[in-house]
């Protein structure tokens, strides 16, 4: 495969692109499960829900993972940089199981979570352990094997064995501050606290840095990007991955559960602590901060969930954060503009820009 073969890659068009990720992703999933299927049904359901796992979502991790190496050079080998941004993908469907199994969620996409989806394989069959424990122990080994596959699918892409070195630093500082992101989450949660500061930390770890900062930097790796392109894809890709996230948190309030595929409210269901609740938080009168503070993480009618929404947006803390993403989207384009990269991947990645942070899903 060339550059040139690939319409979606000449013209940029992100649904081919996309449609190219998955299909590395279930050519490499069916490669594992030519020997694991031998191991029987078990086996084989556990890579079917692999499948499941890496099917949809917006792929916007390996685009800005294609698109940080676009900005240094043209590939020279386009179908080895796909694996290697799918593998980015692959650690996203580790980190959504994970994430699911530790936030209660019932839902990811419209279809049952992985441990809830366990569960009911564990009560369709009548079998004698708790259905629970059988469905947390599956998602935890899912997603750990999801993320071995990650790793394994980025060191085998193809590439150059010393740029493919290189990204693999990125790699692994990228998981790390994924995982440590996401006990950071947990751990303010189970105080019941967490000021906006806090909240802000989370966010950055736990989800902007590896949505769209570190893929840049893993692609920009890739293509051989000296110290300084690094640090100029890091002002572009920082404050855009906090936009990103701060627009993923007014969705899991306020989305459309036809487009986001989880109940309306769901973050406040499972009581998360964001920047927005955080702010809401701080700018009610105290009664009105009392009710919202005491409902998070609990199990919330449509009548409760639609007063909490009301509660939030008549704080300001809506307007607030909209304001924020503004500003920080900003700061993005205008490090963006500046970044001595080409200007192919500049007019592209703008465009990426503003699907992360206008989306509706």
């Amino acid at each position: 495969m060339t550059s040139k073969d690939e319409g979606w890659d000449a013209q940029w068009d992100d649904s081919g692109f996309r449609d190219a990720i998955q299909s590395t992703l279930l050519d490499f999933v069916r490669s594992r499960a030519e020997w694991l299927d031998r191991l029987g049904p078990d086996a084989q359901r556990l890579v079917e829900h692999a499948r499941i796992s890496v099917a949809g979502g917006k792929r916007f991790r390996a685009a800005f993972c294609w698109w940080g190496h676009h900005a240094v050079a043209e590939p020279d080998d386009p179908a080895a940089l796909l694996r290697a941004c799918a593998s980015l993908e692959l650690l996203h469907a580790s980190a959504l199981v994970h994430d699911d199994y530790m936030d209660a969620s019932d839902v990811r996409r419209g279809r049952p979570a992985t441990h809830r989806a366990f569960e009911q394989v564990h009560r369709s069959h009548g079998w004698t352990t708790g259905p629970e424990q059988y469905g947390a122990s599956a998602a935890i080994l899912l997603g750990d094997l999801l993320l071995s596959w990650s790793d394994e699918l980025l060191r085998t892409c193809g590439l150059p064995a010393g740029r493919v070195l290189d990204a693999l630093g990125y790699f692994d500082l990228t998981r790390s501050e994924v995982v440590t992101g996401q006990f950071l989450d947990v751990s303010a949660q189970a105080r019941g606290e967490a000021d906006v500061e806090t909240a802000m930390t989370v966010l950055r770890y736990k989800s902007a840095k590896y949505s769209i900062e570190r893929p840049l930097h893993i692609g920009a790796a890739l293509a051989g990007a000296s110290p300084e392109t690094i640090a100029q894809l890091s002002r572009f890709g920082l404050p855009l991955g906090e936009a990103f996230q701060l627009r993923d948190d007014l969705l899991g309030v306020f989305g459309d559960p036809a487009l986001t595929g989880k109940p309306a409210g769901d973050d406040l269901i499972e009581g998360k602590r964001t920047v927005l609740v955080s702010l809401a938080l701080d700018a009610l009168p105290a009664a009105d901060a009392k009710v919202l503070d005491t409902s998070l993480g609990t199990a919330l009618d449509p009548e409760q969930v639609e007063h909490l929404c009301t509660l939030i947006d008549e704080s300001g803390a809506r307007a607030h954060v909209e304001t924020v993403i503004s500003q920080l989207t900003g700061r993005s384009l205008a490090a963006l503009a500046a970044a001595e990269i080409s200007d192919r991947a500049r007019a592209v990645l703008a465009g990426l820009a503003a699907d992360a942070t206008q989306r509706a899903v």
